[in-house]
């Protein structure tokens, strides 16, 4: 057994110093949300038990749930065997999509049919959250 500073000294972030982590749910294994972290995240996720991450498209830290109170309570980390990807189970409060769904993953590819379905249902109404429009989606069934 390795000590976790250690650990995390062997972690290969890419050439933009992030690691790819997928959140799963750790009462139910569902797949939440794919998101990256920098050091600097990874540290405060570890020193505060909640998530935090980076964003690529705003160019910072941002901790989950700090606007619409969703967060993501960690249980338990776990690293790839090549050292290069993260899995974290969490408790999620409330949806952990920035779309109003419990998951990132709400929309199924139906290769037979030529459609693409919505397979669960809102959890919150993003404008609620967030005070913004809600992006439209045209040609989904749910």
């Amino acid at each position: 057994m390795s000590k976790v500073k250690d650990c995390l000294k062997e972690l290969k972030f890419d050439d933009k110093g992030l690691i790819p982590v997928v959140i799963q749910e750790v009462e139910t294994n569902e797949v939440l949300m794919l998101a990256y972290m920098n050091e600097t995240s990874l540290s405060a996720t570890l020193e505060t038990g909640r998530t935090h991450f980076w964003s690529r498209s705003r160019g910072k830290l941002w901790k989950k749930g700090e606007v619409s109170g969703c967060e993501q309570i960690v249980h338990e980390i776990f690293v790839d065997c090549d050292e290069d990807s993260l899995l974290i189970k969490v408790h999620q409060k409330g949806g952990a999509c920035h779309t109003g769904y419990k998951s990132c993953f709400y929309r199924k590819i139906n290769v037979k049919q030529d459609m693409i379905e919505i397979v669960s249902r809102k959890v919150f109404h993003p404008h609620e959250k967030y005070g913004k429009k809600e992006k439209q989606e045209e040609n989904l069934t749910g």
